[in-house]
């Protein structure tokens, strides 16, 4: 797989899964809410962590900075 989350946009995702773990695990939210929230913040921090994307694969899209040739 190459590489299609760029720095940046790694540290947003991280930070955002955090928040959205802190939501469930502290009980702010409940029910399928809660478990649409886990399921997305475990999603974006995999993907932050593995540096992959598949919609952004799909949709064409890389934050990764272009190497020069």
């Amino acid at each position: 797989m190459k590489q299609n989350v760029g720095t940046v946009d790694r540290v947003v995702r991280v930070v955002i899964g955090l928040v959205l773990g802190l939501l469930v695990l502290t009980g702010q939210v409940s029910g399928v809410l809660a478990i649409v929230l886990g399921i997305a913040g475990v999603a974006l921090l995999a993907t932050a962590a593995i540096g992959f994307c598949g919609l952004y694969t799909v949709l064409g899209i890389s934050t990764c900075p272009r190497k020069a040739q």
